[in-house]
């Protein structure tokens, strides 16, 4: 990486670098791939009074979260001198990206200057060697919660986030003492009250349980060091983000009945009886929000819409998990870009099958499959996370996608679910993979999405008609489904590692001929993701 000064100067130039970087006059072209949607929600109206005074407060917590999540993906110094770019597409490209960095192109480069993003993201010193780290004799420095810094000798040393953003952990540790007087809800008073905890000691476990026991606040709030996507080096440290929700009752109230159902789906998986142990999860909940805020991790490039969280596999085999849908920001995405792309490419005698119920089924039981499956390797009782290594979260979000196809399709076969049929499933399935691979291949969910594809077409699940649209085979999808599915769920519970890497390698890529019908997609104007105008106006709360 380039100095902040050395960015400044090729800024103010206008220098095109040798790295990739990107045109100027592409740039703008760039930026509007992202449509812009104002995030509000009539859900707010439900709020008591005291409800909608906890909004402003976890905003400005949620501004902190991406304040540090530009430091942790970009660095302060890095970010501040984007204000000297005189490029706005340039510079207004960066913020969506967080970073110089298009992470929804193999994480190229567009500022001058850049050169490839460093693996480590800055959780690591960029020259540290891997077998500087291997020797480091610290086991915490494969904690989620820790980065790994020099000493004044120039050796590794391990250093906790409470110790490392401790000027910006203290603001936050203000604004939740303020949150917790205000709470009325009493599950959501005791996760702020043990959230703040865990901000201050890094220990999540007790906040990530009471989370788990919220289930009835008509507001909620995620917010933390939670996912692993952005430590791209070894898959152990977790970035800043934050979430803003608002429950829809009504949605929820629908969905409720589906995840004591789990054990008896983990039964019908279609791989051997060693890879779907006996599930307890009717702990688990299942709930539609409205979002109304993003901040860190979330909202950098594509825009997360459904969560399943806690992470940790130790409150997976007491609790759960939730899942929350966001619905609204799932339907900003169908209607801007799941419909527009669907149009384009799928024969016109299955259009009358795309449909947003298809979609939202699609999304919402994704995230339940992460619930099936195995939590430890059949033999070695490892963690799959330990076990396939940085390779994890692609075969995860693969897993969660098939078997998500696969139990929604088993919840209508048995009228669980009435307001979509397979067919709708399938073929939105396809068109929503159209959608989803535009994100990259070099993302944990664009891997998977890539694998995905790769393998239905292999397998026949859809051909192309005499103008080059989508024809699903409904017989031929079931099949690939249940192979891939059983694939997926095998070398989970194997901790295959070095399969999982060879294959990744080969198949989690774009195909020529897959790669032409993106850039038709692109030629149409079609949205890859969303921004969002977001914040206590477009609420109505300022």
């Amino acid at each position: 990486m380039t100095s902040a000064l050395a960015l400044s100067l090729l800024a103010a130039v206008g220098c095109k670098g040798k790295g990739g970087e990107v045109a100027q006059s592409e740039l703008q072209q760039k930026v509007d791939e992202y449509a812009e949607y104002t995030l509000s929600s009539d859900l707010v109206n439900q709020l008591s009074e005291k409800e909608k005074a906890l909004i402003p407060i976890f905003v400005q917590i949620a501004e902190i979260m991406d304040d540090l999540y530009w430091e942790q993906t970009f660095g302060n110094e890095n970010r501040a001198s984007l204000d000297t770019l005189q490029d706005p597409a340039m510079k207004a490209f960066a913020m969506i990206q967080y970073g110089a960095w298009d992470r929804l192109d193999s994480e190229k480069p567009f500022i001058p200057g850049y050169g490839e993003k460093p693996l480590g993201a800055t959780f690591y010193p960029t020259d540290m060697t891997k077998e500087e780290f291997d020797a480091l004799q610290d086991p915490e420095k494969t904690s989620q919660y820790t980065v790994i810094r020099r000493d004044d000798n120039g050796a590794l040393k391990v250093v906790p986030y409470h110790e490392e953003y401790k000027e910006q952990l203290a603001k936050v540790d203000a604004l939740l003492e303020q949150a917790i007087e205000l709470a009325e809800n009493e599950g959501l008073k005791n996760y702020l009250v043990e959230r703040r905890v865990a901000f201050q000691t890094d220990n999540y476990y007790i906040s990530d349980m009471a989370w788990m026991d919220m289930k009835d606040s008509k507001l909620d709030f995620v917010v933390g060091p939670i996912e692993n996507y952005e430590d791209m080096l070894n898959g152990y440290k977790t970035a800043y983000e934050s979430f803003i929700l608002l429950k829809d009752v009504e949605w929820s109230n629908r969905l409720a009945k589906f995840t004591a159902m789990l054990p008896e789906m983990q039964t019908l998986l279609p791989v051997e009886e060693a890879y779907k142990p006996q599930l307890q999860d009717a702990a688990s909940d299942l709930n539609v929000y409205d979002v109304v805020y993003y901040a860190g991790d979330c909202n950098a490039a594509s825009k997360t819409i459904a969560i399943n969280l806690p992470n940790d596999e130790r409150i997976h085999a007491t609790k759960g998990t939730r899942r929350l849908q966001l619905k609204n920001a799932m339907q900003a995405k169908f209607d801007r870009i799941m419909m527009p792309i669907a149009k384009l490419m799928v024969c016109d005698d299955q259009m009358k099958n795309i449909t947003f119920n298809a979609f939202f089924s699609n999304v919402c039981y994704h995230e339940v499959a992460h619930g099936l499956g195995v939590k430890q390797t059949i033999n070695t009782h490892q963690s799959l996370r330990q076990a396939l290594k940085e390779q994890y979260s692609a075969w995860e979000e693969a897993k969660a996608d098939i078997c998500g196809l696969f139990l929604t399709k088993q919840l209508i076969e048995k009228g669980e679910i009435t307001d979509v049929t397979v067919d709708d499933i399938y073929v939105t399935f396809v068109a929503g993979i159209l959608r989803s691979v535009r994100f990259g291949a070099t993302e944990a969910h664009g891997v998977a999405n890539m694998m995905c594809f790769n393998f239905m077409q292999d397998k026949g699940a859809f051909s192309r008609d005499s103008q080059g649209k989508y024809v699903i085979d409904i017989d031929k999808t079931t099949e690939a489904m249940n192979e891939w599915a059983a694939l997926i769920l095998k070398v989970e519970g194997d901790g295959n590692y070095d399969f999982a890497k060879q294959y990744a390698a080969e198949n989690g890529k774009v195909r020529p001929d897959l790669q032409n019908d993106l850039d038709a997609i692109s030629k149409a104007g079609i949205p890859r993701d969303i921004r969002y105008n977001q914040g206590l106006e477009a609420l109505g709360l300022k």
